[in-house]
């Protein structure tokens, strides 16, 4: 006889509390504490059902860690070079994955491709939101077709273990984790503890069997990823899947990584056909124009082990109301305005009474510092209402006192900007030491200040 036990979980953020708060004390909003009925008993552990299956459940007993064979981890290679960049070289055996993004982003669609392309690999399809001929209707349009491909549309769990057993999938994709119901769990899909639980069974299954396993998730309207903070510590990898549904490019960002670097970036763009990998994004982030306009500079930045130029776009006009308006998009609100105040100090130039707009064209969102000197270009650019020469690019951090200070690989920057028929990169003097001896087809213009820069290119 099992012994029923309930307790109250925040929808918020999964804190657990024996009764109802209607404060929760750690993301503290508001009436956010659900009742959700947890069933302790004799039942049959969820993990007893796949003992069976790779010649997993063999007993454990301590080990020295010396005796450990180390060994390089396991990979599945993918046709989609974006998709291996992101997760370090490939799909790591055992490992778990979530991928989370927003609804309509084309977080479906990539791993329904991603399945059918890999031709000698077994995939289970497992999806809780789509019926079988929806999936077929994508497939159809994504115009692939794979006889190692199969579809399950359940949400038991239970069921779902047992279909794996029979099937012996080398690759499992679920979409998504929020549709998923344990019957060990008695509350609603969806909820913190069923979540939680089938997550759990997922991953015990990932690591007993040694099966790669996607779990494709919600986000809350704030962006967050849906269900408790624990999902992502569970997990070996958190992808993010982000891009305005307005631009026809995707992003997928790594923000955890057991098996590479969290630095690394993908970039899809969204077609009729499905998603196709860009493999060069420097092309599609520099917009081709026939004038020479003011307020745009490009900058040659890093995402990862990946050089990219980006172009940069200011705006600045007088203000008409009293409090100048800062306006960014892709870039950092406060670096700004450091940037504001380190030309208004050591250039002379009245910033203060002048609003700002500032745009990385694209749609993409950069924390790379070598973008300053871009910026700051840019701003100078509008502010004289005189356009940068059409062939030029830039590479470099902005101190406060206006020096420009070094970036790291600066070598790859630079042979980004040979490659894409840039003629001049200006760079940090202080980076020109390093470069020494290296021949280079573009004229690189080292210089330490932003007065500097200004008088070389005004």
């Amino acid at each position: 006889m099992s012994k029923t036990k309930s307790a109250f979980f925040c929808q918020n953020c999964g804190y657990e509390s024996t009764k109802w708060v209607g404060k929760c004390p750690s993301c503290e909003q508001w009436n956010t504490f659900v009742e959700e009925v947890i069933v302790k008993g004799n039942d049959k552990s969820p993990k007893d059902d796949w003992k069976d299956f790779h010649g997993a459940g063999s007993t454990l007993k301590t080990v020295s860690i010396n005796d450990v064979s180390s060994a390089e981890e396991k990979r599945i290679l993918t046709n989609d070079a974006e998709l291996n960049r992101v997760l370090g070289g490939g799909i790591v055996l055992g490992s778990i994955v979530l991928v989370a993004g927003e609804p309509g982003i084309g977080k479906s669609t990539l791993f329904l491709q991603n399945g059918l392309m890999l031709k000698d690999v077994v995939t289970l399809y497992i999806s809780g939101e789509e019926s079988e001929q929806q999936i077929k209707m994508r497939a159809d349009r994504v115009g692939m077709m794979n006889e190692n491909f199969y579809l399950l549309t359940e949400t038991n769990t239970q069921t779902i273990f047992k279909e794996i057993k029979k099937l012996k999938p080398q690759l499992v994709i679920v979409d998504s984790i929020q549709t998923l119901q344990s019957p060990f769990v008695e509350s609603s899909p969806g909820s913190i503890s069923q979540i939680r639980e089938c997550a759990a069974e997922m991953q015990r299954y990932a690591k007993e069997t040694g099966t790669p396993v996607f779990l494709i998730g919600h986000i809350t309207k704030d962006g967050n990823i849906a269900g408790p903070k624990i999902l992502e510590h569970m997990v070996d990898t958190v992808l993010q899947f982000e891009g305005d549904r307005h631009y026809a490019y995707r992003i997928l960002r790594t923000l955890k990584n057991r098996f590479g670097s969290t630095s690394e970036l993908g970039i899809y763009e969204m077609t009729g056909e499905g998603m196709r990998p860009v493999n060069n994004p420097s092309e599609i982030l520099i917009t081709q124009k026939e004038d020479q306009l003011s307020g745009i500079a490009i900058a040659a930045t890093i995402e990862g082990m990946r050089p990219l130029l980006i172009e940069t776009q200011a705006l600045v006009t007088q203000s008409v109301y009293g409090t100048p308006q800062r306006t960014v998009s892709g870039f950092d609100l406060r670096r700004l305005q450091l940037l504001l105040a380190v030309l208004e100090k050591r250039g002379g130039f009245h910033f203060g009474v002048k609003d700002v707009f500032i745009n990385i064209a694209g749609g993409i969102k950069v924390e790379d510092p070598s973008i300053d000197l871009a910026i700051v270009c840019a701003l100078l650019s509008s502010y004289e209402d005189v356009s940068l020469p059409q062939f030029i690019c830039f590479a470099g951090e902005v101190g406060l006192s206006g020096e420009i200070r070094a970036v790291n690989r600066i070598e790859q920057r630079i042979a980004e900007a040979e490659k894409l028929g840039f003629e001049k990169i200006i760079v940090s003097k202080y980076n020109a030491k390093s470069l020494g001896k290296l021949k280079f087809n573009i004229d690189v213009v080292a210089l330490g200040k932003v007065e500097e820069v200004y008088k070389y290119l005004f």
